[in-house]
């Protein structure tokens, strides 16, 4: 565990590092790939600003279509 992050890495850790569960090691090597890759720290900005604008959706104002669509999305872009 002591090599680099790499980008994929850092996309499936990144829940945990937003909800302050990544810690040790881990959260050190998160922050450092991101402190030296401009792609994750716009995706990170991406991922903050996602979350401002929905932290105040509740699940059930999403109807079910809008669900299957999310996540079919996410499911897609996860298994890339």
């Amino acid at each position: 565990m002591g090599r680099d992050l790499t980008c994929k890495e850092l996309v499936e850790l990144i829940t945990g590092y937003l909800e302050g569960t990544l810690r040790g090691r881990r959260r050190r090597r998160f922050e450092s790939h991101l402190a030296a890759c401009d792609g994750c720290t716009r995706f990170m900005a991406q991922m903050e600003a996602t979350i401002r604008a929905t932290g105040t959706l509740r699940e059930e104002q999403v109807t079910d279509e809008q669900k299957t669509v999310l996540l079919a999305t996410f499911r897609g872009w996860t298994s890339s």
